[in-house]
């Protein structure tokens, strides 16, 4: 596996459950710090917040990319979903959600080559996107199997990227968190 397992969690904190990316990805930081087999080696988290193509440079490089976004497509609250490659992009949801600006990003990195596959997206089905901090009570319901899930999802990710099958989930990981800027 060349090049970090990138983990961007985008969204905007200050809209309720729009906020579930950077609040997974902080929350993984902090399960990571103390025990660092959670994640595979080399997995760099990043909070994206709302950057959109400013993440650009965050995914230079990667072997693979797994981005965590709430998702509006009419949904129960709380339902975790694991899009992959090109139904990222086919998606409904909200104007500039995963189905929008995040599948533009992919995109453009892949023209770009400055990516390839494999890419994924978990997605949490937004409750509320109200102006207001803290999650929803169901999507907050929902963060013990998002986390599990993104888990899953970032091992099967970094063993696609090695060209193996799905590995054990143990071993040494130092990921990083860190928060992209524009």
């Amino acid at each position: 596996m060349s090049g970090p397992l990138v983990v961007i969690g985008v969204g905007n904190v200050l809209l309720r459950d729009d906020g579930i990316g950077p609040r997974i990805v902080e929350a993984l930081g902090w399960l990571a710090n103390d025990d660092a087999s959670l994640l595979p080696a080399q997995t760099r988290l990043v909070d994206g917040g709302t950057l959109g193509m400013d993440l650009l440079d965050e995914i230079n490089g990667a072997c693979a990319v797994l981005v965590v976004d709430a998702l509006d497509t009419g949904g129960e609250p709380g339902t975790v979903r694991v899009l992959r490659d090109d139904a990222i992009g086919a998606a409904p949801g909200r104007s500039g959600s995963a189905a929008g600006g995040i599948a533009e990003l992919l995109a453009v990195a892949r023209l770009l080559a400055s990516m390839t596959r494999p890419v994924a997206l978990v997605g949490v089905e937004a409750g509320e996107i109200t102006f207001e901090l803290g999650l929803s009570p169901r999507v907050e319901a929902a963060l013990p199997l998002a986390i599990a899930t993104v888990r899953r999802t970032a091992w099967a990710l970094a063993d696609e990227a090695r060209g193996t099958t799905v590995s054990a989930h143990h071993g040494s990981a130092t990921p990083t968190l860190t928060a992209a800027t524009a």
